[in-house]
């Protein structure tokens, strides 16, 4: 199997299209090489692609700058109570599992129970007034 071209189309507003097209001519480039570069450089650097006008290119290049991506140092202490964190959320999420899990068992249980119930007859119900009462002694 060859490598296989594919096409990306997107929509730039018309200020970027003016930009990208004097790019193109200052370079006697075609656009779409414009992008060709871009998404070269992008693939080839992992994502890790900023683009910058070339006065602060020169800057960068002279490390006047933080190189980029940024980098920030994290504290080991940050990182273990981060990763404890963590752990504890996991054993809450499996904690409220299991509490489901048991509300679910009893709403079954109480359902099932609530079939089985034989059906009560109150003695105020029995009295009708239908028949004479009688009363004793």
């Amino acid at each position: 199997m060859g490598n296989k071209n594919k096409t990306i189309s997107f929509r730039v507003n018309e200020d970027a299209f003016e930009t990208l097209r004097e790019i193109a001519e200052e370079r006697d480039i075609s656009l779409s090489a414009v992008f060709r570069d871009y998404v070269d450089t992008l693939v080839a650097h992992d994502g890790q692609v900023q683009v910058v006008p070339k006065h602060e290119l020169e800057k960068l290049r002279e490390g006047e700058e933080e190189s980029f991506p940024p980098t920030v140092e994290v504290p080991k202490s940050f990182i273990r109570e981060h990763e404890r964190l963590e752990l504890e959320a996991e054993h809450l999420r499996e904690q409220l599992e299991e509490h489901k899990g048991y509300v679910n068992y009893l709403r079954e249980q109480v359902e099932n129970d609530h079939d089985d119930v034989e059906e009560v007859i109150q003695l105020e119900d029995l009295d009708t007034g239908d028949e004479p009462s009688f009363r004793l002694g």
